[in-house]
């Protein structure tokens, strides 16, 4: 009699995973890194064979399609069993192979559910009978449950399923891109297959079984690397992390959000019923956040970087080393204030309640310069340098900035301070909110900014980083600003400031134009400041009309350097604050010969010149008398100097002298002169005919002199201002002059006598005798009363030839009308039909008359109105073509 068959011992282990419907992966438990495994096969039974994916290492391989009921068999074994614990025993082993054979059961030991026999019980797999004993009544029972499950058409012994049990698998995504956004972020039912390391899984999309390779995102757990001889050489942790990730979510039924694409693998998050498998992986110290995926994540970066600061101060794993970067001690770290201004696209000034700070945006740099080719370089080297206008996008980034910020309140987070570094400063770099919106990140959304990508270890970053990183990836998908495709914004801007001839050809543009919109760019004292005026795309310096106002401390080109005025900082600040980056208006009246303009400027429809006196910070001057804000200036002025303001600190009010009434009644007293003398400003020169006598001997008297003692060329050596002796082209005759101008050899000077200028050789100059001296000029500038002079260059060169032609060397009859600069204004008449020059020129349309409050003057002003009317009236020249002061007054350069 034989021996009976050893009864086979009865093992528990883990299920790790289930390969097909017969064949089971087991492990024990992990004791000091990962436990060792082995695979069972059950006995007697064969299942459906699963589909493989096609080869890549095998040229032309294909897939395998599933045999029908393959996936239900498999699916029906795992999610009985994975991850639980079971009892197996090994009926024998496959010599050569080593394959084991055996049973599996359901619980902690062989009284649990026969899984084998489930799977004949739902029709999933078929008996090998030929295999069977006959005297073992376990095995024949295999058979008798096949045969039931055949009779009740269970599973594969269903007649016609067979087709309807085999999967349709995408094994690979042909547009990787395409796929994540067609899934919008949300949720995808999935089954991990396979897992490669901690932060990469492969997976089965469920129900439309896309076969996909997911690397968690925002996350790096350790890998295997390549060692010097060519072999795979895991990392520290990699095995203990790879486990962590597969004791969790291997074969296990999970969710994944698609969220970006990294070549042909997708970035997502794998979402265990327990929670998010990447924060758990940065707790346990397993994993490192990484910022070029971190951009991506949608689900809370703020809990993966809580998670990994938890895992280093713990120093777990990966961890174990790790020393903190040292950090300045941050004294006020929070504090709020109002900004005054944006420096490029990156920095701003700010004001606090005590002072003012420049501040950075953390983490962000601006747009960059386009590398430019070797024409470019050399067309550069011949420009300056102009960062805001020249490098692409850096414009938009701070107009964005400056119409979101500029005068605003923003609540500032010092995030940290870069020290100084290759020649820059120091930096505090900030994240900047307002009105609960975070700037950088607004910035970078935008595509004016990008961000900065930081070594691992490197701590020194926005306390919103991870927030950056997902703008900008938004930023980039969508393509826009410095990630746009498409041809960068050009700004050709012309820069006037202090070029004379591009500001003469500008002034008569910005003059008819009115008020101008403008920016202010730079503000170098109180009342100078360099506008960009958008419209016309220049750049120009405005020096403000109508007042005296002190100056800062500045240095020259030179290098010399001045003390600021009393009040100047003060007066700088205030304009500043008040200024400074803001969409003002400005009405341009002149320039001066530095090419700088002269105007009015609003802010918010408030006068800076009212604004300044009346902060006590300016003085009202003259040249504002004429203008339509001189009474507010007055009052302005007058109500500083009552509260003592600044400027006005120590002023005394001089006591009050009582001034007579003006005249009601003209003063008569015609002079007889002779004109000697018209210039193109429409003034003229004259000398009195009671002087003639005088003139005749001085000029005598001088000439003996000069031939006496005549001057040796090139002797005396002309300055500007001094008095000299010139001769005069046309008659070759020695007359008093003043140098006005010395330039290359030659020299202009005035003859003070008569009132012309000439241009001659600085060598015929010579030095003018002391007892010449004395006399003073003998003519005078005189400019005609109660008219005023056409802006239009042609029609003022019309009214000059009129005057010429009427007066030039003629002796005329001339009344002091009143003072005023550059000249006296007078009335002129001939003196033999007693004609009116002044109302001659207006009845002929040349002038037009110059309103007066002299009550003295009411009735020359009547009678010169009167003459314009009917000037107007037969449309003779300025009246061509109707009434030019009205509609189209600014458009053809006229004022009233």
């Amino acid at each position: 009699m034989s021996a009976p068959a050893a009864t086979p011992v009865v093992q528990r282990a883990l299920v790790k995973q289930v390969l097909s419907g017969d064949t089971v992966v087991l492990r024990g438990q992990p004791k000091g890194g990962p436990p060792p495994e082995r695979t069972v096969c059950l006995s007697n039974i064969t299942a459906p064979k699963l589909a493989r994916r096609p080869n890549p290492n095998v040229e032309n391989g294909a897939e395998t399609k599933d045999e029908p009921w393959a996936w239900e068999a498999r699916e029906f074994l795992r999610k009985k069993i994975i991850g639980k614990e079971v009892a197996f025993t090994v009926e024998y082993k496959v010599p050569g192979t080593g394959r084991e054979y055996g049973v599996i059961y359901l619980g902690k030991d062989a009284s649990g559910e026969n899984l084998t026999e489930s799977l004949i019980s739902e029709g999933l797999v078929d008996v090998r009978k030929t295999g069977l004993k006959s005297d073992d009544p376990a095995q024949q029972r295999l058979a008798q449950l096949e045969d039931t499950a055949k009779a009740a058409g269970k599973g594969k012994h269903a007649e016609g399923e067979a087709s309807k049990h085999v999967r349709s698998i995408t094994w690979t995504v042909d547009n990787p891109r395409n796929f994540v956004d067609s899934h919008h972020n949300k949720p995808i039912d999935a089954v991990i297959e396979h897992v490669r390391d901690g932060c990469t899984v492969r997976a089965f999309l469920l129900p439309s079984f896309d076969y996909v390779t997911i690397m968690l995102s925002g996350i790096k757990c350790p890998m295997n690397k390549q060692g010097p001889d060519g072999k795979q050489v895991p990392e520290p942790f990699m095995e203990e992390a790879k486990f962590f990730t597969e004791s969790r979510l291997l074969q296990k039924d999970v969710q994944i959000i698609l969220e970006g694409v990294s070549n042909q693998n997708l970035l997502g998050t794998v979402l265990h019923p327990n929670g998010n498998i990447t924060e758990f992986l940065l707790k346990e110290g397993f994993a490192r956040c990484v910022d070029w995926s971190m951009g991506v994540v949608t689900q809370g970066t703020e809990k993966l970087r809580a998670a990994q600061k938890l895992a280093r101060e713990k120093k777990l794993r990966i961890w174990k080393d790790y020393k903190p970067s040292e950090s300045a001690v941050i004294k006020d770290k929070s504090f709020s204030g109002k900004v005054v201004e944006i420096i490029n696209g990156d920095a701003m000034v700010i004001k606090t309640e005590t002072s003012f700070k420049k501040i950075f945006l953390a983490s962000i740099r601006p747009p960059r310069p386009v590398e430019s080719s070797e024409n470019t370089e050399k067309q550069a080297s011949n420009k300056r340098s102009r960062p805001l206008y020249d490098i692409p996008y850096m414009f938009e980034a701070r107009e964005f900035m400056r119409k979101k910020l500029i005068g605003k309140k923003v609540n500032v987070e010092i995030d940290y301070i870069q020290p100084p570094n290759q020649g820059f400063a120091e930096k505090t770099c900030c994240t900047v909110t307002s009105s609960g919106i975070n700037v950088a990140e607004a910035l970078v959304s935008k595509g004016l900014a990008t961000v900065i990508r930081y070594r691992q270890d490197d701590d020194q970053r926005s306390s919103h980083y991870d927030e950056l990183l997902a703008a900008e990836s938004r930023a980039i998908k969508k393509g826009v600003g410095v990630h746009s495709k498409k041809e960068p914004p050009i700004h050709r801007v012309a820069d006037v400031s202090g070029d004379v001839n591009k500001a003469k050809q500008f002034l008569p543009f910005l003059q008819r134009a009115g008020k101008s919109e403008a920016i202010v760019e730079f503000i170098a004292s109180g009342s100078r400041l360099r506008l960009y005026l958008p419209k016309e795309t220049c750049l120009i310096t405005l020096l403000i009309s109508g007042i005296d106002c002190p100056k800062g401390a500045r240095t020259l080109p030179s290098g010399q350097s001045f003390q600021a005025d009393p009040y100047g900082e003060e007066a700088l600040l205030f304009v500043k604050e008040m200024c400074m980056q803001r969409e003002v208006e400005v009405e341009v009246e002149a320039m001066d010969k530095g090419g700088n303009f002269i105007g009015w400027l609003f802010v918010d429809g408030v006068n800076l010149s009212v604004a300044l006196v009346e902060a006590g910070l300016a003085k009202v001057h003259f040249t504002a008398e004429n203008s339509a804000f001189y009474k507010q200036l007055c009052e302005k002025e007058a109500q500083a100097k009552e509260a003592k303001l600044k400027l006005w600190a120590n002023f005394v009010e001089e006591k009050e002298v009582k001034v007579e009434d003006e005249p009601v009644e003209r003063k008569i007293n015609f002079t007889k002169v002779v004109v000697t003398e018209v210039t193109d400003d429409l003034t003229f020169y004259a000398q009195t005919s009671e002087n003639g006598a005088s003139l005749e001997k001085l000029m005598d008297d001088l000439r003996q002199e000069m031939d006496s003692n005549p001057p040796l060329p090139g002797a005396y050596t002309p300055k500007k201002g001094d008095m000299c002796a010139s001769r005069f082209s046309q008659d070759g005759q020695w007359y008093r002059a003043k140098v006005e101008k010395v330039e290359g050899g030659k020299a202009t000077v005035f003859f003070i006598d008569y009132g012309n200028r000439e241009e001659t050789s600085a060598s015929g100059l010579a030095a003018l005798p002391s007892n010449f001296r004395m006399m003073s000029p003998l003519a005078t500038q005189y400019a005609l009363a109660c008219v005023s002079v056409p802006n239009d260059e042609d029609a003022k060169q019309d009214a000059v030839d009129a005057l010429f032609q009427d007066i030039l060397n003629k002796t005329m009859l001339l009344n002091l009308e009143y003072k005023s600069s550059p000249a006296d204004c007078v009335t002129l008449k001939h003196p033999d039909s007693q004609d009116d020059v002044a109302s001659a020129l207006v009845s002929e349309g040349f002038l037009t008359v110059e309103s007066r409050r002299e009550k003295r003057l009411a009735k020359m002003v009547a009678e010169l109105q009167k003459a314009q009317e009917e000037a107007k009236r037969l449309r003779k020249n300025l009246w061509r073509y109707g009434d030019f002061r009205e509609d189209e007054a600014r458009e053809f350069g006229y004022t009233r």
